[in-house]
């Protein structure tokens, strides 16, 4: 990350909107956002691989569920927050991963500029390219920003996307499961 280009793009946008850079309060904001940049973009520098690399040999061939995974994340159309909850479900093939595992995944995409269908189907395809289960089922509920504080104003409106992968886009029965679990 350039940090010199971030802080020279926040100074010019303070005074593109009319702000004083000199004056106390935003004199260290370029230097600010772009620490800041470093944690909300550091899913750049990361690979799901990774995370999803240690595996542990597991004999059954029943959906794992992990749910309510709590991410944030930043919209790449307007720069604003999305933030909310991950669902996900694999069918095992013979190995399973640690469960802190899936959620540092989410991270790795949320942590990126983004939309949330997008991160929806990566996430559901690293979990399938890294383990190699019978299948993946991934659901996202969202809060956009750009939604609630811009355009329409819609506050505590919730978008929901999910990707269905294997054996989840074959089995509508696996689906209803996989959606009971997370009620």
């Amino acid at each position: 990350m350039d940090q010199e280009k971030i802080k020279q793009a926040v100074k010019l946008f303070l005074e593109g909107i009319g702000e004083d850079t000199e004056r106390e309060g935003l004199k260290d904001t370029p230097r600010r956002i772009s620490q800041m940049c470093e944690e909300l973009f550091s899913g750049y520098r990361e690979d799901a691989g990774e995370h999803l690399s240690k595996t542990f040999h597991a004999p059954t061939g029943d959906i794992v569920v992990e749910k309510d995974i709590a991410f944030y994340s930043v919209c790449e159309h307007h720069l604003l927050p999305f933030y909310g909850k991950v669902h996900i479900g694999y069918v095992p093939d013979g190995k399973v991963v640690g469960l802190s595992k899936l959620a540092r995944t989410v991270e790795v995409y949320a942590k990126r500029a983004q939309i949330q269908e997008q991160m929806t189907s990566q996430i559901a395809g690293a979990l399938m390219e890294y383990l190699t289960p019978k299948g993946v089922m991934v659901m996202i509920e969202a809060e956009h920003m750009c939604m609630t504080m811009r355009g329409i104003k819609k506050p505590g409106a919730k978008t929901v996307t999910y990707a269905a992968e294997g054996i989840f886009e074959r089995e509508e029965s696996l689906r209803h499961l996989f959606m009971d679990m997370i009620r």
